[in-house]
């Protein structure tokens, strides 16, 4: 999405700090407290600059907070994890306990950075409730495709509903974000992700769904 692009930084005086750990406790810290909870003290406390350092690195907050979503995707990418999975029904398995896994990591906040951004955003902030929303729709879409691609190929059932069946899996993904900072432990989600299968339609010659 070309929102997500990392602004180009402006050539002159050397940084006096990492700009790539500078990022990742940014990311850390709108993951945390969402988009709109988090100030820019936060940011800067976190990130262990000066306010004049974050705008002149960064551009303004809602532009770091984009090149952090950035970040944040790109740990394992949900595009590339479909394309790469021999099947639909594969690709939504390993997106549903990347999910899991994700939202519950013993190194980073619990739940999902998407999720918690977009809920705590107000009309003040619409656009970027916008931009998180594409996000997760051109996931789905993603995996809508794939879908189709396999019912096309003969490997689902001609009447399966993809679109239906593709937001079924995202709505599942947002469910174990919500289980996850409600305390939900690692293990007790990845049932929850495998249980979730379970809504799969059967292969064709398959005699079982989960």
């Amino acid at each position: 999405m070309e929102t997500l692009d990392r602004p180009r930084r402006k050539t002159g005086r050397p940084l006096s700090f990492d700009r790539d750990t500078a990022l990742s406790q940014a990311m850390l810290t709108f993951w945390r407290h969402g988009y709109e909870s988090t100030s820019i003290a936060d940011l800067t406390t976190a990130m262990g600059i000066s306010p004049p350092s974050l705008y002149a690195t960064f551009g303004d907050k809602k532009r770091l907070f984009r090149e952090a979503v950035a970040l944040y995707l790109s740990a394992e990418p949900p595009e590339q994890t479909i394309a790469a999975a021999p099947s639909a029904r594969e690709a939504a398995r390993r997106l549903l306990r990347a999910s899991a896994e994700g939202v519950s990591g013993e190194n980073t906040p619990t739940g999902c950075l998407l999720a918690t951004s977009a809920l705590s955003c107000s009309t003040a902030a619409a656009d970027v409730q916008a931009e998180l929303a594409a996000i997760r729709y051109g996931i789905e879409a993603c995996l809508r495709d794939r879908i189709v691609a396999d019912i096309t190929a003969g490997t689902l059932p001609p009447d399966t509903d993809a679109e239906a069946l593709a937001g079924h899996m995202m709505a599942m993904t947002q469910g174990l974000s919500t289980l996850a900072r409600d305390g939900a432990p690692r293990d007790k989600l990845l049932r929850v992700a495998d249980n979730a299968m379970w809504a799969w339609p059967p292969a064709i010659g398959s005699a079982t769904s989960g």
